[in-house]
């Protein structure tokens, strides 16, 4: 089974205070995408960052999950340290993902710039930062996403269908 991991980074949605809507968000247009059958690996953490990179390491060397998708942390404000985190422990970092979201959030709000998104990769992990507000995960991944299955490829993970209706993956014709 393919395995994706999704990590809401919130200390409000940790500690109960609010839904975790920006998580659920993520699986649902996941579930969108994807035909091939997929099982989340799930988690609500706090915004710090050892606990994130921590989570980022368990996802990609103990789960197996090829894809991990993150929300939150990505502002500037001082408690906002999730592209720390993944950076620390990315062997390459991808940062046209990055310069992709930052452009398309730009198109809906001028804050975008403020926005810190990026991705990297792990083993056989490609990790990707987003943003926590709904909206802006759907956009971000819209953007992206066309992108995801063929990096995964590449970095030996397995093969993900999407579903063409939805989102058409790009892979170079051999």
């Amino acid at each position: 089974m393919i395995k994706i991991g999704i990590i809401n980074v919130s200390d409000r949605a940790s500690a109960g205070i609010y839904e975790d809507i920006p998580g659920k968000a993520i699986v649902a247009t996941l579930n969108e995408y994807l035909l091939s059958q997929w099982e989340p690996v799930y988690k609500v953490i706090p915004d710090e960052q050892a606990l994130i990179s921590q989570t980022l390491v368990e996802m990609a060397d103990e789960a197996g999950c090829c894809l991990i998708v993150t929300c939150g942390g990505t502002g500037p404000a001082p408690r906002d340290v999730t592209p720390e985190a993944t950076e620390a422990i990315c062997h390459k970092m991808m940062p046209g993902f990055g310069e992709l979201m930052r452009q398309v959030s730009l198109q809906y709000v001028p804050t975008a710039i403020l926005s810190r998104q990026t991705a990297g990769i792990r083993g056989k992990s490609l990790i990707i930062n987003l943003p926590g507000k709904p909206s802006a995960i759907r956009q971000c991944l819209d953007a992206v996403f066309p992108a995801v299955p063929y990096c995964i490829d590449l970095i030996g993970g397995p093969f993900l269908e999407t579903n063409p209706d939805i989102i058409k993956a790009f892979r170079p014709k051999s």
